[in-house]
């Protein structure tokens, strides 16, 4: 009588090699990076265009912030994504290059006013409209125009608009990262007022620097749960590895005891000697990051 056991064993390893063939890209998991780097495609002078995957991949990050397009006097966003088959070839690209889109961002209210501009909530509907046809789970909103250090009568609009904004991220199960020159300890008021967890922060290390504050407490006053992606990068000067501004393995220690995990992305840090060459200073920043947050 032929034993069990070894039919079972011949079996099972008869379904492991059939896996291989037939599902090469399942045959063996990759370990999941608790941080990944990011870079934003307007920075990258490749704001929604197709070429932002391959460069992205050329630099070495992970991912790409896919940004909205401009605004202007626009009623919309200047937004290829709208249409089906665009959405289809950014996907296709993206995957061929093995770059992830880390967020769905609306650079354009660096200048337009989240406060100000009455139709801005609607704006933002149309961001995570994208963001769900795309997939995206993450988005980011600047709100630094007015910025609400110099203009605090403005934050009430705020709060009121992203209560607003609230509703339709939790609708579409997505997070919008906000991001302000504001403290931490103000920031996280705004985001108890407006008490949802489809709006967090965006961490402006940039931000931080500029307002005199420390990066590792600001983080501590946030907390893991507050914090939707971090923006890791300073103002143009040095690279991130020569910027004394930032201690990247403090940080990483800060993060790694909180138990946060997420998005790192490059926005500057640029080598004001050779600002225009993209590749050089987002490869360098990129490659830097992942030496201290991936061990690379």
């Amino acid at each position: 009588m032929k034993n069990t056991n070894t039919s079972f064993w011949q079996a099972a390893l008869f379904m492991l090699v059939c896996s291989l063939f037939l599902f090469p890209e399942n045959a063996f998991s990759v370990k999941k990076q608790r941080y990944k780097v990011s870079v934003c495609d307007w920075m990258i002078l490749k704001r929604q265009k197709l070429g932002e995957f391959k460069l992205a991949s050329e630099i070495g990050a992970d991912g790409v912030t896919v940004d909205m397009g401009g605004l202007g006097t626009r009623e919309n966003f200047d937004n290829k994504l709208v249409e089906d088959s665009m959405r289809v070839i950014f996907r296709n690209e993206a995957a061929k290059y093995k770059v992830e889109m880390s967020t769905i961002a609306m650079s354009a209210f660096y200048g337009q006013s989240f406060a100000k501009r009455p139709d801005a909530v609607r704006l933002v509907g149309t961001a995570i409209e994208t963001m769900k046809l795309m997939k995206v789970k993450e988005g980011f909103l600047p709100i630094e125009n007015p910025n609400l250090v110099t203009s605090p009568e403005f934050t009430s609009t705020v709060i009121a608009r992203l209560k607003e904004v609230a509703k339709m991220a939790e609708k579409a199960k997505v997070v919008i990262g906000i991001q302000s020159q504001i403290s931490a300890s103000e920031m996280v008021k705004i985001l108890d007022a407006v008490g949802s967890r489809s709006i967090k922060a965006t961490v402006n290390s940039a931000n931080i620097i500029s307002g005199n504050r420390d990066i590792c407490s600001e983080l501590k006053v946030f907390g893991k749960n507050r914090i939707a992606q971090i923006h890791v990068s300073n103002t143009d000067s040095v690279w991130i590895q020569n910027d004394p501004k930032i201690d990247m393995p403090k940080v990483k220690a800060t993060l790694d005891k909180m138990g946060w995990s997420g998005w790192l992305v490059v926005e500057r840090s640029r080598d004001v000697k050779d600002v225009h060459n993209v590749k050089k200073n987002y490869g360098a920043n990129a490659a830097y990051l992942k030496s201290v947050f991936q061990g690379k």
